[in-house]
Formats: C-alpha cells, sequence, structure tokens
C-alpha cells in the first residue's frame, strides 16, 4: 500500500485540474450538482444531512456545524444571513486561502447550500483584506456563478433566492474573532461582542446569523453529493470526516495535506518527505501558534479534537508548524507573543496590558537580562489572561508560552545562565535576527 493512500483528496480533489478555479473546470467535475439536489430537498432535512454528518466547525472550535445551523430561529421575522468567516490570520494556517484560490466555486457551492438550509436570503464571505488575488479571484466566481443561474433571484427555478457579497477586510487579526467580523462586516471598528445575545439570535445587523470557517461551508457539497454516511465514515468516533493540515517549518516538502482527521504527526511528516535532512524534531504546533506546543514526543497523538485535547493543547486550525533543533524555543514564543501583543484590540486589560507585560518579560529573557523569578511571574500574568478576556485572543497568547515554559523551562534557564541566546543564530533559517548596518 502506498503512503499516499492515507490521503483523502475532496476538497483538494479538482486543485491539479486546468484553470481548477473556473466555473467550467468546476461542473466538468460535477461542480453545482449538489445544489440542484439540496433545493429538492425540505431545508430542515438539508441541515439534518449535515448534522448527521457530524461535521465539526473547521476553524478551531469544532462546534457541530449542523447543530449550528439549527440555531436559527426560524420564527423570528427578521433576516437571517450566512457570514462566511475567511479572514484567515492566525499564524501558520494555510488551509483556507489556497482552497479559495484553487477552487473558489467549492466555496460558493457551499454557500448556496448552506444558506438555504437556514433560509437565508443574503450571504457575505468575509475575505481578510491583504490577500487581494483572493478577493478577485472569489469576486470572478460569483460573478460566474450569477451567470450560470446558481446565484441571483428563483435559483434554478426552484423559488429560492439568495446575493452573494464578497467583503475584503482591513487586515486586523482580531477581526477572525466572529463577532469582530460582525462589527467589521457593519462598518465598524473591528472588536468582539459581549454575548449574550449569540450571533444565531442577534448577529449581523442584530438578526439571526450563522458564521462559519471556509473549510465548514466547502465541505458541505460532497455531505449533500454522496451522503451523511460517506463522510462519517472517515475520521474516528467523535471527530468524523478530512480536513486539509497545512505542515510548515523544517519539513522536506511543506504543504496542505487532505486526510482524515485522528492521522498522527509522524504520518503526515513521512506524507512530506521527512524533516529536513540531518535535523530532528524539537517542537510543533498543532493549530497554529495560539494553541499549546507539542514535542516529539507526541508524534504519534490521534490529530482529532479529543486526541489533542488529550495531550493538553488544541487542534484549531490544523496549521502543524514544525520546528528542529536549531530554533531558539525561546525566540520562538517571543516572535508569536510580539505578534498577539501588536494584533490585540485593546478593549479588555487583561489582553492589551498584559500582552505588553508578556513581550517585555520574555524579551529579557531572551537577552539574558532576567531571573528565574520571570518564570513564575510569565505564569502568573498568563493565569491572569487566561479566561478573563473578552475573547480568545488573550487566551492564545498564553499558549505558546506556558506550554513551552512546561516543556523547555531548563532552555529558558540556560538563557539566564549563558547571559543571552545560546542558540547559534546563523544555524537557524526561522528566527535568526537581521542585523541593522550602522
Amino acid at each position: 500500500m502506498s503512503r499516499f493512500d492515507t490521503l483523502t483528496p475532496v476538497l483538494t480533489d479538482n486543485w491539479d485540474a486546468d484553470r481548477s478555479w473556473t466555473l467550467a473546470s468546476y461542473e466538468d467535475r460535477g461542480g453545482y450538482a449538489a445544489v440542484r439536489t439540496a433545493l429538492g430537498m425540505a431545508p430542515a432535512d438539508v441541515v439534518e444531512a449535515v448534522k448527521a454528518s457530524n461535521l465539526r466547525g473547521r476553524g478551531g472550535a469544532g462546534f457541530p456545524t449542523g447543530m449550528k445551523w439549527g440555531f436559527i430561529p426560524q420564527d423570528n421575522p427578521k433576516p437571517k444571513y450566512l457570514v462566511v468567516n475567511a479572514d484567515e490570520s492566525e499564524p501558520g494556517t494555510c488551509k483556507d486561502v489556497p482552497l479559495m484560490m484553487a477552487s473558489p466555486h467549492t466555496l460558493v457551492e457551499g454557500v448556496i447550500i448552506a444558506s438555504y438550509a437556514i433560509r437565508a436570503s443574503h450571504a457575505f464571505i468575509y475575505v481578510r483584506g491583504e490577500v487581494l488575488h483572493v478577493v478577485r479571484r472569489l469576486q470572478r466566481a460569483v460573478q460566474e456563478a450569477y451567470l450560470a443561474g446558481h446565484l441571483g433571484t428563483d435559483i434554478h427555478g426552484s423559488g429560492y433566492s439568495l446575493e452573494l457579497t464578497v467583503h475584503a477586510g482591513a487586515g486586523a487579526y482580531i477581526c477572525g474573532e466572529e463577532t469582530a467580523l460582525l462589527d467589521s462586516l457593519e462598518g465598524r471598528r473591528g472588536q468582539p461582542r459581549l454575548r449574550p445575545p449569540f450571533p444565531a439570535v442577534a448577529g449581523l445587523y442584530a438578526s439571526p446569523t450563522v458564521i462559519n470557517n471556509v473549510e465548514s461551508i466547502a465541505s458541505v457539497p460532497s455531505i449533500i453529493a454522496r451522503g451523511a454516511e460517506w463522510f462519517a465514515s472517515m475520521g474516528t468516533e467523535k471527530s468524523k470526516g478530512f480536513g486539509i493540515f497545512s505542515l510548515s517549518g523544517h519539513v522536506a516538502n511543506p504543504g496542505q495535506f487532505e486526510a482524515p482527521l485522528g492521522i498522527t504527526l509522524r504520518e503526515l511528516i513521512d506524507l512530506a518527505g521527512g524533516m529536513r535532512e540531518g535535523h530532528e524534531l524539537k517542537f510543533w504546533t498543532p493549530g497554529g501558534s495560539s494553541t499549546p506546543i507539542l514535542t516529539a514526543e507526541h508524534l504519534d497523538v490521534p490529530l482529532d479534537f479529543e486526541g489533542v485535547a488529550g495531550a493538553g493543547s488544541m487542534l484549531g486550525t490544523r496549521a502543524l508548524q514544525l520546528f528542529d533543533e536549531t530554533t531558539c524555543v525561546v525566540r520562538a514564543v517571543l516572535r508569536w507573543t510580539e505578534f498577539y501583543k501588536h494584533e490585540s484590540c485593546g478593549k479588555c486589560t487583561p489582553c492589551r496590558e498584559g500582552t505588553w507585560w508578556l513581550v517585555q518579560t520574555l524579551a529579557n529573557l531572551e537577552q539574558g537580562k532576567g531571573q528565574e523569578s520571570d518564570l513564575d511571574l510569565l505564569d502568573d500574568v498568563c493565569d491572569n489572561i487566561l479566561g478573563r478576556s473578552f475573547c480568545a485572543l488573550g487566551d492564545g497568547a498564553t499558549s505558546p508560552i506556558t506550554s513551552s515554559i512546561q516543556y523547555f523551562r531548563e532552555e529558558y534557564l540556560a538563557h539566564l545562565t549563558h547571559g543571552g541566546c545560546p542558540f547559534d543564530r546563523e544555524a537557524s533559517t526561522v528566527f535568526a535576527r537581521q542585523e541593522v548596518p550602522a
């Protein structure tokens, strides 16, 4: 059996097709057949099909998608909205952008089916503003869908109408948080909202709203086309289906690997051609930099929601950043923390002030200027941020710090005894500092 039999190309199946992003290419592979199937079903039956598949949110939280759709109160007289969170900005995450570039119609088709299921007449795709190439490709795909009658009034004679808007954000990490995204979409400064009320009751324009990740929505057409049982036949008992795993860092062939949930990092590294020659794995993130780091002892942890949680981390966005022994863990954690400090929206005190102090303390330790008690100080500050912030940004900022101290406390102390970073920055290809000319 080939090692590539592990892969399950569904979302990525047409990425190698000629001009895969065009409507003609997508329809050649059976695209938009699922829309016609869904429009022949009752909206409630579409919701039940997604519930039966046990599709869980692919944006990080892992909440059951069908259940989220079912929360929309259909007796509410206000309009219903679907909002797709395409503000992919978690450091290390690279799955939604290549999906939208290679096959934007997969997402558009999913939007139509999901909107029909929740009885929404207007949907939005909120895209990260910096990825202008993705914005343009999505806009063209939406235009093609309108021209083909997949969007607009009375779609395929079904009596169902849908408007779809592609909205470009302004490049704020906080707008990946769903309620901050809604504020941004409404034209306000992107900051998290107090909940309740939850978006399902009072979301966009104070109306019932479903917010789903790109990959969650893009998975829906295959569920409708092939059946809930087919989808649920993959993955693990509680984490069904497949997902795109992004491998970056010190592997021979970084990239996206679509595989069933429950695959291990050891298997993925094998698919990626192993670690770079002459080096071995030191630490890695299972779901981007806001998830607690893991080490080589976790190579065989099943990469599903329960398995990774059992190891003390989170599956998150399946952004697997791999670092070998040339990387200074203190420097890596400092860089991530600088990012969170910069991206904090400043709305709540624990995150606004806490991330600033975390950076100051980490910078002193990295330069060998701190003291051993600073490690306890870091843990204390993290404890005062965790669970006390307005949104998950504060929690995410603490994850790499507390986990790195847990696994690499001796390395932190080595910075103090060495009077600075003991690593040869010339050997590191990731965190070498750029010297500023005098």
